[in-house]
């Protein structure tokens, strides 16, 4: 079955908030006959967006390739979570990479917060950026985990735009009787994904280039030039840059060993007034420390926009509302009856260890994707380090490609089955409190 079409209609965005509040764009054309480019990029989400950017501003003439619509797929359903450092701990990427590479891939994270929020002043994007994201542990034990680590970012990195929460002050934050404290990053942030998106597409159009909507890949042909193959038209190209994170489907085998894709879920309340104070007392958004996470902000207009709840099989359950609500209402009870205006699914990728997987496919086909719950600035950033790569400089793709990426055991054929056993034990884990 194929991913790009077992939840959503062809060429459409889902019904989510997102999609109702995004800012106006016309549709692009589908592709219709053979083009010619220095770079055909596959897959406009953040990463095939900012790669196709970064390459047109620096003087390349590239094709943007889409299966369906520019910001699709997770780029433009996700918790819109602009996260500090890596996906994995900065303490186990020491312990896996040695500090010399920690240190730079510390540097790399740190760049991609700042390339988002450059790009959306730059471009002056309409994509409600707010600073803080507070991360909250559900015991005291994890309270004092989330405080060592916020110590050894200010110790070893010089990171000091976190601020401590103890019960009360993370009680004062967020009024969920679940938390425990944590932190809260004002470095941070979080943002519209899907108008982030929109107009990244608008800013690489103005720096010309060409971007084809309801245009599936179906192979690419390695070689010089590259063929990249659609059902209407073949773009010949010097280099190909693979944008496709969940979507990747059979493009490539070696990479689909290593990425999985998986399905999760948002709702979006009916605007809560009053009572948006029983939620969240600022603007900040807020990840938990379940293994399977809760991540929720109040909209620009007062919803509660939550995050929960995956599913590792093709297909969405028939009731996402129902689904996201059992998770919601375990960390907020007062919202047991509240109405839910809009729920959706998106299918990201994960890798075995969390950290996004960047490899060259061949001399000139590059990959970057599995970001993991990551994406907003990992992905957005993976783009721009594939430009300078395709321009030959590529001391940024090859840090971050030098982190060890394991196979999921069984290959593609067995990888789904055997997640499903992997995530069900963590989830119990979380349930229980272990």
């Amino acid at each position: 079955m194929n991913l790009l079409y077992s939840n959503d209609r062809k060429a459409e965005y889902p019904a989510s908030w997102y999609a109702a509040t995004a800012n106006s764009v016309d549709r692009f054309p589908a592709l219709c006959k053979d083009e010619t480019a220095d770079v055909c990029v596959v897959g406009a989400g953040y990463t095939g967006l900012s790669a196709a950017l970064h390459l047109a501003e620096a003087g390349l003439n590239v094709v943007l390739l889409e299966a369906h619509r520019v910001g699709f797929g997770a780029s433009g359903r996700n918790g819109g979570q602009l996260g500090s450092a890596q996906r994995m701990d900065q303490e186990d990427l020491e312990r896996l990479v040695g500090n010399d590479d920690a240190a730079k891939l510390w540097d790399l994270a740190e760049d991609a917060k700042d390339l988002v929020k450059s790009l959306i002043a730059k471009h002056q994007i309409n994509c409600d950026l707010k600073p803080g994201v507070a991360v909250l542990g559900l015991s005291a034990g994890e309270q004092q985990d989330l405080h060592e680590h916020a110590a050894h970012l200010s110790g070893r990195y010089g990171y000091n735009q976190i601020e401590l929460l103890d019960e009360t002050a993370g009680h004062a934050l967020c009024p969920s009787p679940s938390y425990r404290g944590g932190y809260l990053d004002m470095g941070a942030a979080h943002l519209h994904p899907l108008n982030f998106a929109l107009g990244l597409a608008q800013a690489a159009v103005k720096a010309g280039v060409r971007i084809f909507e309801g245009t599936e890949v179906t192979g690419i042909d390695e070689g010089q030039p590259a063929k990249v193959q659609t059902a209407n038209g073949t773009v010949s190209a010097d280099h190909v840059i693979l944008a496709c994170n969940g979507y990747l489907g059979d493009l490539n085998r070696n990479v689909a060993s290593r990425v999985m894709p998986i399905n999760n879920f948002i709702a979006a309340t009916e605007p809560l007034g009053a009572d948006a104070a029983r939620v969240l007392t600022q603007d900040v958004a807020v990840a938990d420390t379940k293994f399977v996470v809760n991540y929720f902000r109040l909209s620009a207009d007062g919803r509660l926009l939550f995050g929960g709840g995956e599913s590792y099989g093709y297909r969405f359950p028939a009731d996402i509302a129902a689904k996201v609500r059992k998770p919601m209402t375990e960390i907020f009870p007062h919202l047991h009856d509240v109405k839910i205006d809009y729920a959706w699914g998106g299918t990201l990728a994960i890798t075995m260890r969390r950290m996004p997987y960047l490899t060259r496919v061949a001399p000139n086909i590059l990959s970057a994707s599995g970001y993991s719950g990551h994406g907003v600035g990992t992905a957005t950033h993976a783009g721009q380090l594939m430009a300078m790569a395709v321009q030959g400089q590529a001391e940024g793709f090859d840090t971050m490609a030098r982190v060890p990426a394991l196979p999921f055991p069984g290959g593609p054929a067995l990888r789904s089955p055997l997640l499903v056993l992997a995530m069900t034990w963590f989830a119990l884990r979380d349930r229980l409190g272990v």
